[in-house]
């Protein structure tokens, strides 16, 4: 997949059109789209084509609980072109985007929705908005580590296996995750026959083999509850929000940083400056990347 041209006037078009639109009348499912359905999947791929030689590969894993539903919508209607306008212009070759909507197993319906890599405004809001904003919440673990596990192991990067560059996979969510992926979750969700449960250390481990994997806390309040289990895991790649609506940009910033397209964190303002985010959210944005951009000396 991934096949056509990005246009982001186009991708403004679109969001636009529905700003002020209620939620369900811009995600329609009221069930798992068939389309999204992981269960006998072989792979979700990120090719490269005449169009898109080198190709930048990027999972949005998004967590569509009750209290999480807010950033689909936000995506769904204004921030994604500003995304994919922050990584072009900064440089960053050929994005492709997958979106994942993730939930919990224990409530034994449709714990994983699984889209495909796309490079066009069209492509990728469809897939986006197929996802089922479910709500609710079964537990007080949500199954990340499904979402992980079908990153590692059901997906196929040109990025990767042509030039030996990662992913990125941004997460979103405000609870921990079971500390095993049970096996016959697995089964039941996706088809795979494991031998016994995994421990989420080494699903993790898996994903971030193929992605530079990053769990987004949408605030500072529910950082303070759940970021501590995450930096067990993922160290810095936890990231904490300003603010919800800063999950695209900061996603934007990460990709352009690591990508060498910024030098440091003042360069990656100065691209979202030019993109046209306001002084007070490109700080915002800035200072919840910090922690991280000083962890890999590029502050």
């Amino acid at each position: 997949m991934g096949h056509g041209g990005y246009s982001y006037e186009a991708h403004q078009a679109i969001t636009s059109a529905r700003a002020k639109l209620p939620a369900q009348a811009v995600f329609t499912q009221r069930t798992i789209h068939p389309l999204m359905n992981p269960l006998g999947v072989a792979f979700r791929e990120s090719r490269d084509s005449a169009e898109h030689p080198s190709t930048t590969s990027i999972v949005f894993a998004l967590d569509v609980s009750g209290s999480m539903g807010q950033i689909p919508q936000q995506i769904a209607r204004k921030e994604l072109p500003t995304f994919m306008k922050a990584l072009l212009d900064a440089g960053v070759t050929d994005p492709q985007v997958l979106f994942m909507a993730l939930q919990d197993c224990a409530g034994g319906v449709s714990p994983l929705q699984v889209g495909q890599f796309e490079s066009t405004a069209e492509l990728m809001d469809q897939w986006l908005t197929w996802c089922w904003l479910m709500g609710g919440g079964m537990s007080a673990y949500e199954s990340y580590d499904l979402a992980f596990y079908f990153a590692a192991h059901h997906t196929k990067l040109d990025c990767f296996e042509k030039r030996g560059k990662k992913g990125y996979l941004f997460m979103t969510g405000d609870e921990p995750c079971y500390d095993e992926l049970k096996s016959h979750w697995v089964k039941q969700f996706i088809g795979d026959d494991l031998s016994a449960n995994v421990p989420l250390k080494k699903v993790i481990a898996d994903c971030a083999a193929l992605y530079h994997t990053f769990y987004l806390v949408p605030d500072p309040g529910r950082g303070r509850q759940v970021a501590g289990f995450w930096r067990e895991y993922l160290g810095e790649q936890t990231i904490i929000l300003g603010d919800p609506e800063d999950t695209c940009a900061v996603a934007a910033g990460i990709v352009a940083l690591s990508e060498g397209c910024a030098a440091n964190l003042e360069a990656v303002g100065a691209k979202l400056s030019g993109g046209g985010l306001d002084r007070a959210r490109v700080a915002r944005v800035l200072n919840a990347m910090k922690p991280w951009a000083e962890s890999i000396g590029k502050s």
